[in-house]
């Protein structure tokens, strides 16, 4: 692989750091899309830096996309838990991506952008310029939905790196075919283009699968242009530890990074012109530096919970936090790490009357956007999402079916009130950071899916399923007064991997703000971050459509 060959011959070098003119950190979506769009200047050099390998290894093939919950707890995920939350003291896995790609290569390949009003709250709240009408060109430049029925060129993209359609009529799981008759029976109106924003309701969500198999940031974004661009380096292996700050200005720069290769080897002697003015353990010498040219920048790509660590392992966040475990805080920023969100799912477990067939997709071709107010107008944001699973969703120690018979109504929060934080456990950049989403702190959390989980019996209870429906295990028939479903949400908790927030966009009098609106980090020079943590809130459905667009938009940001 050219990555791999990179990062060999990066580990031959003599330890002199190169220079670039763009440092990439993060091999995810968004930093796929940034090396692509950056290194379109051959003028320019550009270095992304990724902890991970490329998803999966090779030689192994690439899964099937319905194989996807198969990359979950492998080496392809970082494998990070919260901390034990309040709905029962149970840490919550959290997977997110390690590898080239990122999430975009392991997740569940769903693409859709959310309802605008998701984004149309960000310049509401001083993320002046990032509203639904702003991000449409970046959404459309990342995506190719030519040949697809009922896709409006007006709104969606037809020229993109990433292919994305609804699943194939001929491949259509037939539970998603009774789920979505079910939800209009059930009064819901039927979306033509759910991925596109503008409209509630209920259709075929939009999947990042092409010709059977899955579409990830790597393979649109990256590997096409590898062996062309040789301004662009790629290293794998390597985890950045910490970022290089030159403070003799006014204010600090950033002017580069120190980070590892895994060789198994213990970290060289940093060279002595590139030696932190700290003696601390989190600022030990690592194995390699690379260094910004001349007004050059350092872009972190590493999503909402590597860019906070990075930046706070660096010096710059909470200085009380900072101090505590002992980093030497360079730079008061109180948001860094805070505001975190995330969407939380739980559903209706149903036991299936027949068997149900293996799916050709990725297990949840339906989706839908609805309000949990059924008088709200339509200007009103949805704040639930359901959609079909065509395995039971349940966590474990809990009963039901096993997969091939049971089914899921799955029921997830858009738009949650509570906030968490993402904090460094130690000074060591290498330890886990500390996660704690506190999931349904707020109590309108728990209501809004406790109407979630009436609205999703609904549906399972029209006729269009009557073919399919058995019993319902979770929570059970005889649970139905709103404690008792609260206690059951408590229990058959899940995270929907849309991590958010926590390098919010802002305005000076925000002190929560982390980056300004052009995602420079406030008060540090020549760094900014373009990944999902910028999200002021989170979008009302699944991330990954907006993180193309925020870093599509950051390309232009940078270079123009």
């Amino acid at each position: 692989m050219p990555e791999q060959q990179n990062q060999q011959q990066e580990q031959e070098q003599d330890g002199a750091p190169e220079t670039y003119e763009y440092i990439v950190v993060g091999a995810g979506t968004a930093g796929c899309v940034l090396a692509r769009r950056l290194s379109e200047d051959r003028t320019h050099r550009v270095l992304l830096l990724e902890a991970g390998r490329p998803v999966p290894a090779e030689p192994d093939p690439v899964p099937a996309p319905a194989a996807w919950p198969s990359l979950l707890g492998t080496a392809a995920d970082w494998g990070d838990t919260t901390v034990p939350q309040n709905t029962g003291g149970a840490p919550i896995p959290w997977p997110r991506g390690r590898g080239l790609g990122g999430s975009s290569a392991i997740g569940g390949m769903t693409f859709l952008r959310g309802h605008r009003s998701g984004c149309d709250a960000w310049p509401e709240g001083g993320a002046k310029g990032w509203g639904y009408d702003d991000l449409l060109p970046y959404f459309k430049r990342s995506e190719n939905v030519t040949g697809v029925r009922r896709r409006d060129p007006a709104s969606r993209g037809t020229d993109g790196p990433l292919r994305v359609a609804p699943a194939a009529r001929r491949h259509r799981h037939p539970l998603a075919q009774a789920f979505l008759a079910a939800a209009v029976q059930a009064g819901h109106p039927r979306a033509c283009d759910l991925a596109a924003g503008l409209e509630t309701g209920f259709g075929w969500a939009d999947l990042a699968i092409a010709d059977g198999a899955r579409q990830d940031a790597a393979g649109a974004y990256l590997r096409p242009v590898l062996g062309e661009r040789t301004n662009m380096r790629v290293i794998t292996d390597a985890f950045v530890q910490r970022l290089l700050l030159d403070e003799t200005g006014t204010s600090p720069r950033c002017t580069g990074v120190a980070y590892t290769v895994a060789d198994g080897t213990p970290p060289e002697d940093t060279p002595a012109e590139d030696t932190s003015a700290e003696d601390s353990p989190q600022h030990a010498a690592p194995s390699r530096t690379a260094r910004c040219s001349p007004g050059g920048e350092v872009v972190l790509t590493a999503g909402a919970v590597g860019s906070p660590r990075l930046l706070m392992s660096s010096g710059l966040g909470p200085r009380e936090h900072l101090e505590d475990i002992g980093i030497t805080a360079h730079l008061d920023l109180p948001g860094v790490g805070g505001n975190l969100q995330d969407h939380v799912v739980s559903g209706v477990v149903y036991r299936s009357a027949r068997p149900v067939p293996e799916s050709e997709n990725n297990h949840a071709e339906v989706q839908g956007l609805i309000r949990s107010d059924p008088h709200a107008t339509t200007c009103t944001a949805p704040d639930l999402q359901l959609g079909i699973a065509d395995l039971p969703v349940r966590a474990g120690g809990l009963p039901g079916p096993g997969p091939g018979a049971g089914y899921t109504i799955v029921v997830a929060l858009l738009s949650p009130y509570s906030r968490g934080t993402v904090r460094l456990a130690d000074a060591d950049p290498a330890t886990p950071p500390s996660i704690d989403p506190c999931y349904y702190a707020d109590h309108h959390d728990l209501d809004l899916m406790t109407a979630g989980l009436r609205a999703a019996r609904e549906i399972g209870m029209a006729p269009a399923l009557t073919l399919w429906r058995g019993e319902e295990e979770l929570p059970g028939r005889d649970i139905a007064d709103d404690e008792e479903l609260r206690a059951y949400l408590r229990r058959n908790l899940h995270s929907a991997h849309d991590y958010a927030g926590t390098c919010a966009i802002g305005t000076d009098t925000d002190a929560g703000a982390v980056v300004d609106t052009e995602l420079r980090v406030r008060g540090v020079e020549g760094l900014r971050v373009a990944d999902a943590s910028v999200m002021p809130t989170i979008v009302s459905a699944n991330a990954e459509a907006t993180v193309y667009a925020i870093a599509e938009r950051a390309s232009d940001l940078l270079t123009h």
